[in-house]
């Protein structure tokens, strides 16, 4: 016995309007961490700096999901064919610069942490022998 389950809809919506969930949520969510970056801006958290890395960023990213054409007109414009590879190339960029900044910032407060151990240690030491 067999039996064939099929599901033919004969409605389709446009290819912009079929994008709209995802891009709503995906602009939600931008604001949502812009307004993260402003509030550890007006908190004294971040430099400014970092304040306006982050928010070109979140900028550049609501655009390029509000206007999607403007990725691939970059892309072309600089000889990459898609602006999905744009996207991806400079995100892949971005993730590694971060990464070198967390290692130097990991290595920076390794060496003071090890100062202050060593200051600790020779006050320590100077206690007990006097």
């Amino acid at each position: 016995m067999r039996f064939k389950f099929s599901l033919n809809y004969s409605y389709a919506l446009p290819a912009n309007m079929s994008q709209l969930p995802i891009r709503l949520l995906l602009v939600l969510f931008l604001l949502f961490a812009f307004s993260r970056v402003v509030l550890r801006r007006k908190e004294g958290a971040i430099s400014l700096g970092s304040f306006l890395f982050w928010a070109g960023v979140w900028s550049l990213a609501a655009v390029g999901i509000i206007r999607p054409d403007f990725t691939t007109y970059i892309a072309q414009s600089i000889g990459i064919g898609r602006g999905a590879d744009v996207v991806i190339y400079l995100s892949i960029l971005i993730i590694f610069y971060l990464l070198f900044r967390t290692h130097i910032m990991i290595e920076n407060l390794h060496h003071e942490i090890t100062q202050i151990i060593r200051e600790i240690a020779l006050k320590d030491a100077r206690k007990k022998t006097s």
